[in-house]
């Protein structure tokens, strides 16, 4: 089949169309789960069975009236996380277990049985600080921490498996049983056996294996996570019967506000109150839907008049129910008791997020697509001509012969090395796009190789899966398969991608897999993978094991010296070990850059630090104003790329005049500036799995008004961005949390006392009182040219004119930092007016020309008397103070006085 361009597939215009996907009530195992109402659980636990081993304790648990017995395991985690797992105690068949997103299988604490009578079974952790009750009639457990229950499982009742069954009997002509299931799923509309939607049939050869269950959340009314929606930061009541989501799929244009899911998939759900943040990780990786409620109750076993005494006294509780088409029950419930508790706690299951180059920091310039050697080349002058800095150009589909990944368009790409040396010497990169698609041509090597080997995904009748995607008819790598894996890495060594050079770094894009003309736009859920499992089993990990591959080929390209960069349309949790992610294909829209801050956040806190959206907005052409504003928001969040459509205007910083080229420039320098502290904020979510952009109630928990903002947010602990997202907008109202304790960083809350022409020129960016926070004196055209540009420190004092701060370095791109312990980590200290610098990690060694050049400090109110400078070194040149400058010698302690 002939290339297939995008005007002749109709999948982008079908894919607003919102019948192309299922709502709830179109899913089988939803309808069928959503039949169990709650009430008393039909589970009984047999405490009789129960067995303690230092790993877990077992138990079995029993349907009163189908009489299947289910295997219980609770374990703990060493850093207060506990695991509870439910599998069939004899299945017809193995089921599904999550594999490759645990970094390691968890070393367990011994829990003790402190009871077992009465129907009770009591489980007390090592440090005594948590115990786990199980009520054997009907099945129910709750976790409690010094004598408050934080979370229950089941105390709806609503725990759900749908045990393995044997194909209808064989007496039955093949015919036969399938007119009687029609027959009986027409009745029914259960979706058993087989389900249709549309024109799709997914035959289901194992029969129906879902399985869900409830958990309350007692005391919490605000619950974050579950990536990824184009919703709000606060996740909603889904009483309304459409619940969030799971299901990563390629949705053009995507809706704002909608519970359907999109591209990447992290089944994490965060609930904070003032006192307390707790988790819940359902690892799961089939598709999944989410139920929210919240609601106030009173308090336990209160009855009469006291109990007309707690009404007044009620307490928010939050029921979440999660349901998952197949696999097992295997969660973890994180105990916090603090926002970054839980954030570590996630981490040390699915791992930190990966430290990237630095360059990977700098902008990126995107478009679907530059049009051959002659237009990078005049883009990336363009960029010199009008002195903006910028880091990587990006090559989309269009640069391939065909659509034929791992090759090169011989027309317009005659000479692709010579090109990226052309960049080399400028000091830039190149990232080009490789899908997991497979042009169906016995002449292009990948597919002839890999459809020798048996490396494609099978359709139910055992052939190699096809579908329509780029280049026309295709074959999708079947990535789950440890082998494809280790092929696919080894495609990007440079003497077998013919072109390719050190400095090429990868995208990958359409990977959830997107099928054109596929039910839901996606693979067949009875298509086959490795070992025999259902695309039904793996559907949500698609895309991470495709990340997974490519960092594994650009660090092994290199000997396992440099870091990769791959960024994914498509995740699951765990991504965050592989590299960067965005929010796919947004629109140039005030309401998309507004709802692109929540998004981000929310992904953050599932452990997914480096993640962007599209400045500028991918589909359609921004009005100037939007462009400017997209910039200056997206200069202050994690990935920073500018992309368009092909069918957009060209809109390269500088075509839109030069007063808004002229801001454009100002907001990528700015974030060019800002890399010493950006970079050390990766370093900390690299070693703490502190996240880089978070939400304003991490940083102040115990501040309820800042529960469910969303339009601002913190950069780290010592930045508050309130990006401008409303068109025309003259002034905003900026919330700055314990105020006493927050200074003013650039100009002021609003933007009326500013002269008019700095009403576009800035947003509102703060420093956090008590911080210091390090800088570069100036930008260059790219990170590489600032190597050895000076430093500058911005300290600004807390009440008690005090500071801290920290610095992190490193050469920026390989993994010395890590295996030699190449690296400085310094930290700052204003203090009874003396600013110090020390060493963080004194394992760190390295080399740099780099000074600390100048010292601005914010929050004296007054210029000091007099600076003293104790020489003990040469890290500090001259010093700013209050916007005053006064040179002093090299030195290393700087005193200043009142």
């Amino acid at each position: 089949m002939e290339a297939v361009t995008p005007r002749e597939v109709s999948v982008q215009d079908e894919a607003v169309d919102k019948s192309t996907f299922k709502k709830c009530n179109q899913i089988a195992f939803y309808r069928r789960q959503k039949l169990l109402h709650p009430g008393k659980s039909s589970y009984r636990a047999l405490l009789e069975s129960v067995t303690l081993s230092d790993e877990n304790v077992k138990f079995q648990i029993i349907h009163e009236e189908n009489k299947v017995l289910l295997q219980v395991e609770i374990c703990e985690i060493e850093g207060n996380i506990f695991r509870l797992k439910i599998d069939e105690a004899s299945p017809l068949r193995a089921r599904y277990k999550v594999r490759d997103v645990l970094i390691k299988e968890p070393t367990t604490q011994r829990l003790f049985i402190s009871q077992n009578e009465g129907g009770i079974l009591v489980l007390s952790s090592v440090n005594e600080d948590y115990k786990l009750q199980v009520i054997a009639n009907p099945f129910q457990v709750e976790l409690q921490s010094k004598g408050e229950t934080i979370l229950s499982m089941n105390s709806n009742g609503l725990l759900y498996f749908e045990h393995l069954q044997p194909p209808p009997s064989d007496r039955y002509t093949v015919a036969f049983a399938r007119l009687f299931l029609f027959m009986q799923e027409t009745q029914e509309d259960l979706g058993l056996w087989q389900e249709k939607f549309g024109s799709f049939l997914d035959i289901k050869a194992h029969g129906p294996s879902s399985v869900g269950v409830d958990f309350s959340l007692r005391g919490y009314d605000h619950v974050y996570g579950i990536p990824q929606h184009t919703e709000g930061l606060l996740l909603k009541n889904t009483s309304d019967g459409d619940a969030y989501r799971l299901y990563n799929l390629d949705i053009f244009g995507h809706k704002i506000h909608d519970k359907i899911g999109i591209y990447g998939s992290v089944p994490l759900l965060l609930a904070h109150k003032p006192n307390r943040t707790s988790g819940i990780f359902w690892l799961n990786s089939s598709e999944t839907l989410v139920d929210i409620s919240t609601k106030a109750v009173a308090e336990h076993g209160l009855s009469g008049s006291a109990a007309e005494t707690a009404k007044q006294k009620a307490v928010p509780l939050t029921d979440v129910r999660w349901m998952s088409e197949s696999g097992i029950i295997d969660v973890f419930l994180l105990m916090g008791p603090t926002a970054f508790d839980v954030f570590k706690q996630f981490a040390q299951l699915t791992g930190t997020q990966a430290l990237p180059p630095l360059f990977s920091l700098g902008y990126h310039q995107c478009r679907w697509n530059y049009e051959d050697e002659q237009d990078v080349k005049a883009v990336d002058a363009g960029f010199d001509e009008h002195d903006i800095p910028y880091d990587v150009i990006w090559l989309d589909i269009e640069h391939t012969d065909g659509k034929r990944y791992f090759t090169w368009d011989k027309k317009k790409f005659q000479n692709p090395r010579k090109m990226q040396e052309h960049l080399r010497k400028k000091k830039r990169k190149l990232v080009i796009i490789v899908d997991p698609h497979i042009k169906v041509d016995p002449k292009y090597t990948l597919y002839s190789q890999a459809k020798d080997k048996g490396y494609f995904v099978k359709d139910r009748n055992g052939q190699d899966f096809e579908g329509i995607c780029w280049p026309g008819s295709s074959c999708y790598l079947d990535f789950t398969n440890p082998e494809v894996r280790k092929w696919y890495a080894d495609q990007f060594a440079f003497k077998t991608y013919k072109g390719s050079t050190n400095i090429l770094f990868v995208w990958n894009d359409m990977n959830e897999p997107s099928v054109f003309k596929g039910a839901e736009l996606t693979m067949q859920k009875d298509a086959v993978h490795y070992n025999n499992w259902e695309h039904r089993e793996v559907h949500n990990l698609y895309g991470f094991y495709q990340q997974m591959a490519t960092a594994e080929g650009l660090i092994k390209r290199s000997s396992g010296k440099e870091r990769p960069f791959v960024l994914t349309r498509s995740f699951f949790a765990g991504s965050q070990k592989y590299g960067a992610v965005w929010t796919g294909d947004n629109t140039a829209d005030w309401s998309y850059l507004k709802i692109s801050i929540p998004m981000l956040l929310t992904n953050s806190m599932a452990g997914i630090s480096f993640c962007g959206a599209d400045v500028g907005g991918f589909i359609g052409d921004p009005e100037p104003e939007l462009l400017v504003r997209w910039y200056q928001a997206g200069a202050y969040q994690p990935f920073f790329r500018g992309h368009s459509n092909m069918e957009s205007k060209r809109r390269e910083p500088w075509l839109f005049g030069e007063k808004n080229t002229q801001i454009i420039r100002e907001a990528i320098k700015e974030r060019y500036v800002l890399l010493p502290y950006l970079y050390t904020l990766f370093y900390r979510a690299h070693t703490a799995a502190e996240p880089v952009m978070r939400p304003l109630w991490v940083e102040f928990p115990g501040n309820i008004e800042t529960f469910g903002v969303e339009n601002e947010y913190m950069l780290g602990n010592a930045l508050l961005v309130h990006p401008v997202t409303e068109k025309d907008a003259k002034a905003v109202s900026v919330l700055l949390p314990g105020s006493a304790e927050v200074r003013m960083n650039i100009y002021t809350v609003t933007f009326q006392t500013i002269l008019p022409w700095l009403c576009f020129l800035q947003i509102p960016v703060f420093q956090r009182g008590g911080t210091v926070i390090p800088l570069k004196t100036t930008a260059g055209k790219s990170t590489e040219w600032m190597v050895d540009t000076s430093y500058e420190l911005h300290v600004a004092l807390d009440t008690e004119a005090s500071a801290i701060g920290e610095l992190y370095l490193d050469d920026g791109h390989s993994f010395q930092y890590l295996h030699k312990k190449q690296f400085l980590y310094r930290k700052f200290t204003f203090h009874k007016s003396i600013l110090s610098s020390s060493c963080r990690d004194e394992s760190g060694q390295y080399q740099t020309m780099c000074v600390v050049e100048r010292v601005i400090v914010l929050g004296f109110g007054h210029q000091p008397t007099f600076v003293t400078a104790c020489s003990k070194g040469n890290e500090l040149t001259s010093v700013l103070l209050q916007y005053f400058e006064i040179p002093l010698p090299c030195c290393h302690l700087l005193q200043v006085a009142n």
